[in-house]
């Protein structure tokens, strides 16, 4: 900026960010820029002190203008310390300061920071043509560098969310009446516990909006449980008098024209995205896999090896007068129950002694998939889930455990290392001595990093990382509760 458009800058209610067009007219409603009304410099500059320096392209030298608690100084000639040829750097110190009512009110600096460090993110996902670097405490939080080519924007989702998430990610690209969705959406099988690694971006505007809740959940519906989510960025381009940006003061919210349509193609976009991608496993589990079936490969059981794993519970008499509706069918040909000769998918119990008393859930007589017990009660039958059932016997029993003489670690030969972001480490290893006292010892391993030195013994074999992450979103939906 120059040394005229810098009190700009600084006033209120100003609107040098619109442009008029050929007649000289400015339309609040056509705004394709991040900002407009000017309203952040100067509150900031009423409640700290704010310094402001900027060299224009082209200009020989720079100007600065401060302000310190809503006091104005400048602009005047200053010394150019910009990192390029020219820009604007903006300086805020003593935040609230003025204000100490409000100062007060203010979170940890940790919390703070981390909020800061996830708006720069937004910005750092919709512009990957540009560089961002971001420091706190003299530490480095974020450092990315500008990507170009093809596939800039993959790179940078990868740099922000993660490797494996470029690894696990379909690309999104469709197109309807002027309206454009495009972006990247992770596996099915490479999934959160939280929704808050979902991104919006309209009009490369970063927005927090409830359609893109219900927009992935119906994209998803039928590949994850309602209690799991996919990861995603996705990007809406269309017309900018077809959406209103300012319903919210942070600009954090929009209104579409037209809803529905943009509903519809984003749904639509997913699922076929999704579709094409077929079968396609995670990397993760793609491993996980794998090294469950070259350690032990379970062998196929023959119908007629007699050892079924599945029989009627009655013997079936074929009557004389029977006609089988299979007509063409000669006795050599083989019966319908071979069809599942490769495949058994239940089993029955042998029928236990009667006893005096009778379980809660029954007594135990199939299994079917592997998944649900049949039990049969006095006067009924139950269905269980025995993976929930499961999952309640291991609370209980750590529950126990707790109460007693703590509950039991295993620890493992290896550490395993889990990746995180280092908002996410932070907020595990803040929790390490909760952790601990549940079995779960995990320490730091540099940034964004944990290593996970015992687990609870109750668990056995488990996906350390998964539970991991699963606990990092946990911890961030419960501090953004606070």
């Amino acid at each position: 900026m120059s040394s005229e458009e810098l009190p700009v800058a600084i006033e209120r209610h100003a609107t040098s960010k619109l442009s008029a067009d050929d007649d000289g007219h400015v339309d609040l409603l056509d705004i394709r820029t991040m900002g407009f009304r000017g309203e952040a410099l100067p509150s900031i500059g009423s409640v700290s002190r704010l310094a402001i320096l900027s060299r224009a392209k082209g200009s020989d030298g720079a100007f600065e203008i401060g302000v310190d608690a809503g006091k104005i100084d400048g602009p005047k000639p200053a010394a150019w310390s910009g990192l390029t040829s020219n820009g604007t750097r903006v300086d805020v110190r003593d935040l609230f300061y003025a204000t100490p009512a409000r100062l007060k009110f203010m979170k940890t600096e940790r919390a703070e920071a981390q909020a800061i460090a996830d708006a720069v993110r937004r910005l750092a996902l919709a512009r990957p043509d540009v560089a961002f670097h971001l420091e706190t405490e003299e530490r480095a939080v974020i450092k990315l560098l500008a990507e170009q080519g093809d596939d800039a924007r993959l790179k940078r989702l990868g740099a922000v969310l993660g490797k494996e998430f470029r690894e696990n990610a379909v690309e999104i690209d469709a197109e309807r009446e002027g309206v454009r969705v495009s972006g990247f959406a992770g596996l099915p099988t490479f999934n959160r516990g939280s929704a808050q690694h979902q991104y919006l971006f309209v009009n490369g505007r970063p927005v927090k909006d409830r359609l893109l809740v219900g927009v992935i959940r119906a994209a998803y519906q039928d590949f994850l449980a309602r209690d799991r989510h996919p990861m995603a960025v996705l990007f809406v381009d269309l017309d900018p008098m077809q959406v209103d940006v300012n319903v919210h003061p942070a600009k954090t919210e929009v209104r579409f024209r037209d809803a529905a349509n943009i509903r519809g193609l984003m749904i639509g976009a997913l699922r076929h995205a999704l579709a094409a991608a077929g079968h396609r496993a995670s990397t993760t589990v793609a491993g996980a896999a794998l090294g469950a079936a070259t350690s032990h490969v379970a062998p196929s059981l023959p119908w007629n090896t007699g050892k079924a794993s599945w029989s009627p519970a009655r013997p079936v008499v074929a009557s004389p007068d029977y006609a089988s509706p299979f007509t063409g069918m000669s006795d050599n040909a083989p019966s319908t129950f071979d069809a599942f000769a490769h495949s058994p998918s239940a089993r029955v119990e042998p029928v236990p002694e009667p006893t005096l008393e009778t379980p809660p859930l029954g007594v135990a007589r199939a299994q079917v998939h592997e998944t649900y017990i049949i039990a049969q009660t006095a006067d009924g039958m139950v269905i269980v889930d025995q993976h929930a059932a499961h999952e309640r016997l291991v609370y209980e029993r750590m529950k126990g455990q707790m109460a007693g003489d703590g509950v039991k670690r295993q620890a493992l030969l290896i550490p395993e290392i889990v990746e995180l972001s280092e908002e996410e480490a932070l907020r595990v290893l803040d929790r390490a001595d909760e952790l601990l006292a549940m079995g779960l010892e995990v320490e730091p391993f540099g940034r964004g990093a944990v290593a996970v030195r015992a687990t609870p013994a109750l668990f056995g074999q488990m996906d350390v990382k998964g539970l991991i992450r699963d606990l990092a979103d946990d911890f961030a939906e419960y501090e953004a509760g606070l």
